[in-house]
């Protein structure tokens, strides 16, 4: 049985070695312009939401310009209900979110904030269905098992079926160093090595290896990667050009 993020923190906590984990105390001063995620995030007295400080002004940097639009969003990993809750006060009543998460305790929470549907990460003929009846996906947000085989499952199954110019964010990736979680630093099937792949990947014109992750190939427009979130835009990719211009 994997072990929770929450609970290794703790276990690091009890032994006296906190690793690589700060503090969390209150909201921390702000020394720029405070984002609307983060207002939602520290005023939130409904369901709980557990979110690292940093990732506030990331959501706002890649879903802001989605807010107040028909979008359609898909969240692995439920949980109490509270990040679905945020999502929903964020995004506006014309955005269309799901969420999934296999533990069937979750299914009570369906038509709060969201729809909920149980059924595990790494079933694509599960996750498909979902997509179906959302009628498309725009967003994908993994904040699931943080198990590698089963971030890599989600990705071959849903990035295809991801909007042209959709966004596929990934959270939590220093799970992909840990062993509890099928991770180590370097482990060549760890969700961050099928990142680094990626980025091989998009510059195949320029070696004679071809491209390693059939999910994204040909539609990974850019990639952009933080502390612990890696945030995948789709778009078609054709062959780089390139001219020159002007006098000599």
């Amino acid at each position: 049985m994997f072990v929770s993020l929450s609970e290794l923190r703790a276990r690091y906590l009890a032994r006296g070695d906190i690793g690589p984990f700060a503090h969390g105390g209150e909201r921390p001063l702000s020394a720029g312009t405070v984002t609307v995620m983060e207002d939602l995030f520290w005023s939130n007295d409904g369901p709980l939401v557990h979110k690292w400080h940093h990732y506030l002004p990331i959501y706002d940097r890649y879903f802001g310009p989605w807010r107040n639009r028909p979008v359609r969003m898909l969240e692995i990993g439920v949980s109490h209900g509270g990040s679905l809750a945020l999502w929903r006060k964020y995004l506006g009543k014309e955005a269309i979110i799901f969420g999934i998460d296999i533990d069937p305790a979750c299914a009570k929470l369906d038509d709060q904030a969201a729809q909920v549907r149980i059924g595990s990460q790494d079933d694509p003929g599960f996750l498909r269905a979902v997509v179906a009846e959302m009628g498309g996906v725009d967003i994908v947000l993994d904040d699931g098992s943080h198990v590698s085989s089963h971030m890599r499952a989600s990705l071959h199954t849903l990035y295809p079926l991801l909007s042209d110019g959709g966004i596929y964010m990934v959270e939590d990736l220093h799970a992909c160093y840990w062993s509890l979680y099928e991770g180590g630093y370097r482990r060549p099937d760890s969700f961050v090595e099928v990142v680094k792949s990626m980025i091989d990947d998009m510059h195949h014109w320029y070696h004679d290896q071809g491209q390693r992750v059939a999910a994204t190939a040909g539609n990974l427009g850019a990639m952009h990667v933080h502390d612990s979130i890696v945030v995948l835009e789709k778009t078609v990719v054709g062959p780089p050009r390139h001219r020159r211009r002007g006098q000599t």
